[in-house]
């Protein structure tokens, strides 16, 4: 018997497709907590209709960042061969399993971001500990492949396994990708749109997008700038357009889940623009042929700034810098119909050669062995 046995933290809506090819391809049960302060602002699926979900765990903060699984540690004791992990070394549960899967000769499977390259020596430390303790480690990216063979982990034990959407029904829906007077009809112009698309927080920095825009403006270049997301923390935007100069060319869409609604937002936008830090927001985008600005200090960055090719695919700023952001902006803004038809083709490339669920499943087909 070599069923598998996957836990974790909990099972955010953007995750579903790969969770589901999962369910398809390999005899493995589920077992998810839905962690309160992690799903607090992020959607989840419905646990139920995912095929295998076996146990509902329950996550116990306990102090600082450390939390307990509790249910998680008896699936050791359960007939298992493997057990696919997050790998997070607050979860507490995580390392007495771990241990206790060692003592049983049973495979453990990290499942993770990895290193980020700015972590202290402690926590370096201590989570490099961690992942010497399971069998196997995939990592969201190259670059947090290669930030763990620097400090130490083998390197044999590591594979980049990217990270995906619902890449089946994305890539469907390029066929449909049309030019449409969405933005004119709102904004009543044809001016070039910059789009942001994900929680609306302190952190993302979008009053970078604000001063670019007006910097733009200054310039005689006259954009529309649109922000699809909930504002979680009362980042007013309304306010800091106005005091910009800007505030007719905002339009706060507000949160969507809807990819047809979204397909359309990101097609006919010139650039998406991420300025604190960008994740599936750029598989997102570039699955529907739009190119992504984002920061270039890399420590900062989610995993999924690895799908973005400079001057390819998007460009990077110099983190803070709303000048540097305005100059590499107005380069986008002013591509051709024939470049702009590149763009997206490399885009489509990028997406289809290693942001899928088909590349994480056939990942998965060489580790759960």
């Amino acid at each position: 018997m070599n069923k598998i046995c996957c836990i974790y933290n909990s099972g955010a809506h953007y995750r579903w497709a790969i969770f589901k090819a999962l369910a398809d391809n390999f005899d493995i049960d589920f077992c998810f907590g839905p962690d309160t302060a992690y799903t607090k602002s992020i959607k989840t699926f419905d646990y139920n209709k995912l095929p295998g979900f076996t146990r509902m765990l329950k996550n116990r903060r306990l102090f600082g960042k450390f939390y307990w699984q509790s249910g998680a540690v008896r699936q050791v004791f359960r007939p298992y061969r493997q057990y696919l992990m997050l790998g997070e070394a607050y979860c507490l549960s995580s390392w007495v399993i771990l241990l206790l899967a060692r003592i049983m000769r049973k495979r453990t499977v990290c499942w993770t971001h990895g290193w980020y390259g700015r972590e202290s020596g402690i926590k370096k430390c201590i989570s490099k500990w961690f992942y010497s303790l399971f069998n196997d480690i995939l990592t969201y990216n190259n670059y947090a492949r290669q930030l763990l063979i620097d400090g130490g982990i083998r390197e044999s034990k590591i594979k980049v396994i990217g990270n995906s959407l619902d890449s089946a029904k994305l890539k469907q829906m390029r066929a449909d990708l049309k030019k449409t007077d969405i933005y004119v009809s709102h904004f009543g112009n044809a001016n070039p749109v910059l789009l942001y698309c994900g929680r609306i927080q302190q952190y993302k920095r979008l009053d970078l997008m604000v001063t670019a825009a007006a910097q733009l403006k200054a310039q005689g270049i006259e954009t529309n700038l649109v922000f699809v997301g909930a504002d979680s923390e009362d980042v007013g935007i309304d306010k800091l357009a106005a005091e910009a100069g800007v505030a007719d060319s905002v339009w706060l869409y507000g949160p969507c889940y809807d990819d047809k609604q979204l397909a359309e937002l990101f097609y006919n936008a010139a650039v998406c623009v991420s300025p604190g830090n960008v994740g599936l927001t750029a598989i997102h985008a570039l699955s529907f042929g739009c190119p992504v600005v984002t920061h270039n200090n890399l420590p900062w960055q989610g995993p999924e700034f690895e799908c973005i090719k400079a001057g390819v695919t998007g460009d990077f700023f110099r983190q803070y810098d709303a000048d540097d952001l305005t100059r590499v902006v107005s380069k986008w803004l002013r591509r051709t119909d024939d470049e702009r038809a590149a763009t997206a083709a490399a885009a489509f490339a990028e997406i289809d050669a290693r942001w899928n669920v088909d590349h994480q499943i056939e990942i998965f087909k060489k580790v759960l062995k």
